[in-house]
């Protein structure tokens, strides 16, 4: 096998041998000088590093410098593309594969890796140098794209874990699966400061607080690429690394994936940016832009945080790139056109789809002028830094398989590193409560209920092999491919069978909790089904699935002790099922280990496990990063013979009570008195029944269609020219706030506003970005209270300055509780 060589050995290979290594035949004419950036780099001498990579900047085509800023998805284009294009990367997405099969075995990954290589480096009929391609995948808690990879716990279970050295190690444990699949760049760690939970992707954060945040990805990163002052940094075992997302992506309000960050920049980056320094200086060799906006700004287009504040107060010198199609969000942009994001900082382009059309504009606005040559150079420099520094440019450049451990099939999903992710699942477990039940003792007769006991989907979480997880649930284990999907793993149920028989009980698996011989105990396993990103945003911490709870409540009125277990990607409001067991365990996703759950329940290892996360007492969902009021505090956890609870909990949430309401519009009618028009003019309405519009040249400039979303036409399609206006108006004097299930087909290009009441006292509400926010995001909930729309009133009417279709399915009026946040 030919190793990565090291930084160490790097620095002393000459320019002339990697410039050889390289080029296909003689140089050609250069495009354009190097850049002032690269120049700059050294002021007193060049380094070797900086004059092997401006010599060949020096030598390549404006088509290929374009290419390599490039990275599309592995889904829209073949190793035939890559040999005429070049592209710089690629990815595969949360439910991409190789030759179009994402469960694919590992060897069919690495046969795909060196199929891409192998065509990104054929010789170039003009004499260009030629550059080799990287692949960068989501490897978020382990290679668990890939079949039969060691799923590690999410991060907010390793932020409980407390333990830099263990994330460290499994930093290490996942680069060397992802490098036995031939695949160079992984786009973790997650260095977000989670601060509000109902954030979808609250999982991927370690802690709400910074410090923590910090320590752990600069652990992450240490751990996948190595240590800086170490010879082996990106080395055998090694892979590039992604502090993402820049930044301020845990800030959004109300917790909207991808939304907007607000405040003083300087407070912003004390907490969101505190993560940055500590991975840059842990060598970090990839920043990923985020999605959200900063006070309106959208990531992807702002030149003061991705190039002043990130390059120029950070000090970082590796390559920054775009998140999925996050560039076509920046104001002003298409995918496909889109100037400004390169202007600002960002060296790649995640275009997964739409490459050739970006390339082609691209390479248009370098030649009109729009794009400086010289931003280009820059950016085509720091991609071939880090390829350099990664041993993918140079002399000892090979084949995927013939890198490292490349093709050593056992690595994946090794003994060793299935027992460094129990383990880390022992040590993120965090015992809430307990009267004493715990640890269970040696000859008890266990009963485990709860569907997800025997769930290692759900245990797992989203980016498990599919983009929003939970593959097995009832499907799975009926169809048994359990062990096809999750070869090797381990359910929480498999963990306390063994454990317990082994320490002389009995256990049996019930998940309805029947049972025929009364057990001594009962451990009930229930939590959240999977989601990943903007599809686990919530608008509340209250938990509606109560099949725990009823559980629990009907083992309690048997008089048989409980134990539960709740599987999330964040805290919740847990009162109910906190009173009703004897002990409660917050278990996090912990993934494909569930016996290192049964070795806290057990005993077998000391609980160590401790809160980075605030615990809420209510169901609301506001905030409280640290702050009173929360039922336990950051830092707080039982060792495993301790006892403790919080007494007696208040059960009562105002979310889940019955709240008299009326729905205006529901199953594609609108209720008795209700009224649409569309700029003043009554729209056409036949039996109460909101039926389309003929034609879109209507005076109107509005359009209605019927469309499906749980029966016939229960769901109304808007199609919004410039300048129209649409709404309803209800009769008489309802109340209350409006709830409006709602969806949003294309990203609006210009204003939204929404206006709430009537005459004088209406309110008009900017919802520009909440909608473009929503955009391509599937059906969401519309909450609009007295707390932004003082009075509420009678009517609500949407107005655009821009084509806008979007789709309603209802409109309902209810009291809401005193203080509900409107939201989107």
């Amino acid at each position: 096998m030919i190793m990565r060589a090291n930084r160490t050995m790097r620095a002393v290979i000459s320019t002339a041998a990697l410039a050889l290594g390289l080029s296909a035949c003689a140089a050609v004419p250069a495009d354009g000088p190097a850049t002032a950036a690269i120049e700059s780099a050294a002021p007193t001498a060049m380094s070797e590093e900086d004059a092997v990579i401006a010599d060949l900047v020096s030598r390549m085509s404006l088509e290929r410098k374009i290419a390599q800023l490039i990275q599309p998805q592995i889904n829209s284009f073949t190793p035939e593309d890559m040999e005429r294009y070049r592209f710089g990367s690629y990815l595969n997405g949360g439910n991409g594969g190789p030759y179009g099969d994402e469960f694919a075995p590992a060897s069919e990954w690495l046969r795909y890796a060196d199929e891409m290589y192998d065509a990104s480096v054929r010789p170039l009929p003009n004499g260009e140098p030629v550059i080799p391609t990287m692949w960068g995948t989501d490897a978020v808690h382990g290679h668990t794209n890939v079949v039969g990879a060691t799923i590690f716990p999410h991060n907010i279970g390793l932020g409980a874990t407390g333990d830099a050295d263990l994330v460290r190690r499994i930093g290490h444990a996942t680069a060397i699966e992802i490098e036995v699949t031939g695949i160079d760049w992984n786009f973790s760690p997650t260095v977000a400061v989670a601060q509000d939970d109902r954030w979808g992707r609250t999982y991927e954060s370690y802690s709400e607080d910074p410090d923590i945040v910090a320590r752990m990805g600069a652990a992450l990163v240490e751990g996948l690429q190595g240590n800086p002052q170490a010879d082996d940094f990106l080395g055998t075992g090694r892979v590039i690394a992604t502090a993402k997302h820049f930044f301020g992506d845990g800030g959004t309000e109300q917790g909207v994936d991808q939304g907007d960050v607000n405040g003083d920049i300087d407070e912003l980056l004390a907490v969101h940016g505190r993560p940055y320094p500590a991975a840059i200086d842990a060598g970090v060799e990839s920043v990923m832009a985020s999605f959200n906006s900063i006070n309106g700004r959208k990531m992807h287009g702002n030149e003061m945080l991705l190039t002043d504040v990130l390059r120029g107060q950070m000090g970082f010198d590796g390559l920054v790139v775009g998140d999925w199609n996050g560039h076509g969000q920046v104001q002003g942009c298409t995918v496909t056109d889109c100037p400004q994001s390169l202007l600002a900082g960002l060296d790649i382009y995640m275009v997964p789809d739409d490459w050739r059309g970006l390339m082609e504009n691209l390479i248009a606005q370098v030649n009109d002028g729009t794009i400086p040559m010289a931003r280009v150079d820059e950016a085509v420099t720091r991609v071939l830094r880090v390829k350099y520094r990664a041993g993918i440019l140079g002399a000892d450049a090979a084949r995927p398989s013939e890198r490292g451990v490349g093709g050593q099939f056992a690595l994946l999903g090794s003994p060793q590193h299935r027992a460094l992710a129990r383990e880390a699942v022992a040590a993120s477990q965090v015992i809430l409560t307990n009267d004493g039940i715990l640890p269970l003792a040696p000859g008890m007769d266990v009963l485990v209920a709860g569907s997800a006991a025997d769930d290692i989907g759900q245990a797992s979480g989203g980016w498990t092999l599919e983009w929003q997880g939970g593959l097995e649930g009832e499907m799975g284990r009926s169809a048994g491919i359990a062990d096809a999907i999750f070869p090797g793993a381990t359910s929480i149920w498999d963990g306390l069978e063994m454990a317990v028989t082994t320490g002389g009980g009995t256990a049996t698996l019930s998940e309805d909790g029947s049972f025929t011989t009364r057990p001594d105990v009962a451990v009930v396993v229930f939590g959240e089904r999977p989601y990943a990103e903007f599809a686990g945003d919530r608008p509340d911490m209250a938990f509606r699935d109560e099949e725990g709870l009823n559980l629990l409540r009907g083992f309690r009125e048997q008089g048989i002790p409980t134990v539960a277990v709740f599987l999330s990607g964040r805290p919740m409001w847990m009162n109910r099922e906190m009173n009703a067991a004897n002990a409660f365990v917050a278990s996090w996703l912990p993934g494909s280990e569930g016996a290192g759950v049964a070795d806290i329940l057990t005993g077998a290892v000391q609980a160590t496990g401790r809160l980075s996360f605030s615990w809420p007492n209510d169901c609301i969902g506001r905030p409280l990063n640290q702050a009173e009021g929360a039922l336990f505090a950051v830092g707080y956890g039982l060792s495993t013979r301790e006892t403790g609870n919080r007494g007696e909990l208040g059960e009562s949430c105002s979310l889940l009570e019955e709240r008299d309401g009326a729905d205006l519009f529901t199953s594609g009618r609108l209720a008795t008195g209700v009224n649409a028009y569309a700029a003043g003019g009554a729209l056409t309405i036949a039996d109460d029944v909101l039926i389309q519009m003929r034609g879109s040249s209507s005076p109107a400039g509005v359009t209605m269609r019927g469309i499906d979303r749980n029966a016939q036409e229960d769901a109304r399609e808007i199609a919004m020219q410039p300048g129209a206006r649409f709404g309803i108006r209800q009769d008489g004097t309802g109340s209350g706030g409006y709830r409006i299930a709602y969806r949003v087909e294309e990203r609006p290009a210009g204003p939204v506003t929404l206006i709430v009441g009537d005459g004088d006292t209406a309110t008009r509400l900017d919802v520009t970005m909440q909608f473009q926010n929503a955009a391509g995001k599937g059906w969401r909930e519309m909450v609009i209270s007295e707390e932004c729309a003082p009075g509420l009133g009678q009517r609500i009417e949407f107005a655009t300055g821009s084509q806008l279709t979007f789709a309603i399915s209802s409109i309902t009026r209810e009291e809401l509780p005193e203080g509900t946040a409107c939201s989107f």
